[in-house]
């Protein structure tokens, strides 16, 4: 394996990342076994399978004098990933003692920012007090995987899947970093087209803050510590809104968030009249072969949940027609586009405007709100099942909820992660959820 230059978003996320807000993505698996010794046993396969997979050994350096610099001239002071020498997959894989609240402890591990002079992921696997169960929480820094290379790189350690036979796909020639000199006319074109386009989400997000008003439950100064929960909703009740009403499941999800914020807010008495925060929702823009599949290809979305209206299938109807506006619009435009300005910073850039654009994130977005796709199949590790799956998102500076989203074998997870002292009522919000998915089905019933 060679080096490999991060791409812009990947260098952002690197150089964003402080001791109290560390980027890295998780996420907690809760399997079902049937002895005793079950963890020490998913530890050791862990650790044996990490060694044979080639992601997991990549670590993250500075590259100041890249090579091909000429070929690539902003990759000047950026970050490239290359193997690590002496790769130790014990460093990374930790079984803990056995504990009774998978989530208290999937909390304060994720609270902990990752080694960056190693390859930045960990496994932590806990036994469960009640003899039986294991959870492994999966940690990984945004810049060595979004949420589906880090599913997919996760999936690495697992039990092998019977996956579908994939068609294979032509081969298409590969292309050079520097660009075909009989075709320079429309690289300038292209270019001007994307600072165009980069002044046009700048300005939107200036709009956009201007514009809104959140809660300050949601923007509390950081503590840098941590608090998850899980809930997990049954996707049939999901389907039974949607089709009631229409739309799609993500609206439906979104919506449901949007009620639980307001019952939340609600309850903790900081109330809810006129409070529409603005929440991210991401959009991958991976395709196949592009070039560096293993990092980050996001754009996204921005909306006002409408968590001051009281009716909550109005609320699903504002979702709706959120959403809708946005993917006419297309993920390359909008405020919630921003990403994209990162494809257009020079690497050195990135290094010393990551404090800046850090605290941007505040005036950006007020909470984040992002599915992550799981596969269909069983996932199993030592022969256990999993039972519930929870991902978990970073937290930007100035934002003290993110909520991640994923569905699995007939029901759909929420992962929930918030600063513990902003937060520390997390559990009631995890109970509205399910309290707002009843709200719907009740308001759906003629």
């Amino acid at each position: 394996m060679t080096s490999d230059l991060l791409a812009p978003l990947d260098l952002a996320f690197w150089n964003i990342e402080s001791a109290e807000h560390p980027m890295h993505l998780g996420a907690l698996g809760v399997f079902a076994a049937h002895t005793p010794t079950a963890g020490a046993h998913a530890a050791d396969l862990l650790a044996a399978r990490a060694a044979a997979v080639p992601g997991l050994r990549m670590r993250i350096r500075d590259a100041w004098r890249p090579r091909g610099l000429l070929r690539a001239p902003f990759s000047f002071g950026g970050a490239a990933r290359e193997p690590a020498p002496h790769f130790d997959p014990l460093d990374h894989v930790r079984l803990h003692a056995p504990t009774a609240d998978f989530q208290a402890a999937a909390g304060r591990l994720m609270e902990r920012p990752l080694e960056r002079g190693r390859p930045p992921w960990e496994a932590h696997v806990l036994p469960g007090g009640d003899g039986v169960s294991f959870a492994v929480l999966f940690k990984f820094h945004h810049a060595l995987a979004d949420g589906l290379r880090a599913l997919t790189l996760a999936a690495a350690v697992l039990d092998p899947m019977d996956l579908p036979a994939r068609r294979p796909r032509p081969e298409v020639p590969a292309r050079g970093l520097l660009p075909d000199v009989r075709g320079l006319p429309d690289v300038v074109r292209g270019a001007v087209s994307d600072v165009g386009r980069a002044l046009d989400i700048g300005a939107s997000v200036a709009v956009s803050t201007l514009a809104t008003r959140s809660t300050p439950a949601l923007t509390a100064e950081p503590s840098g510590t941590r608090r998850t929960a899980g809930v997990v909703v049954d996707i049939d009740d999901v389907h039974l809104v949607r089709k009631a009403v229409g739309g799609t499941v993500n609206d439906v999800l979104i919506a449901v968030v949007a009620g639980a914020l307001r019952r939340w807010l609600d309850e903790r008495g900081d109330g809810s009249e006129g409070v529409a925060p603005r929440a991210l929702i991401p959009v991958s823009r991976r395709r196949p072969r592009t070039a560096h599949p293993q990092g980050n290809r996001l754009s996204g979305y921005l909306m006002r949940l409408p968590v001051d209206d009281p009716d909550p299938l109005r609320r699903l109807a504002a979702v709706r027609s959120a959403m809708d506006r946005n993917k006419d619009a297309g993920p390359h435009r909008g405020a919630g586009a921003v990403a994209l300005l990162a494809d257009h910073v020079p690497a050195l850039g990135h290094r010393f405007a990551g404090p800046l654009v850090a605290q941007a994130a505040r005036l950006w977005f007020d909470i984040l709100v992002t599915s992550v796709p799981l596969p269909g199949i069983p996932l199993k590790l030592g022969g256990h099942p999993v039972a519930e799956v929870y991902p978990f998102a970073p937290l930007a500076r100035g934002q003290s909820l993110a909520v991640a989203i994923s569905t699995y074998r007939g029901g759909v997870h929420f992962g929930l992660v918030a600063d513990a002292r902003a937060v520390p009522d997390l559990d009631v919000l995890a109970r509205a959820i399910t309290e707002e998915v009843t709200a719907l089905i009740t308001a759906c019933d003629p």
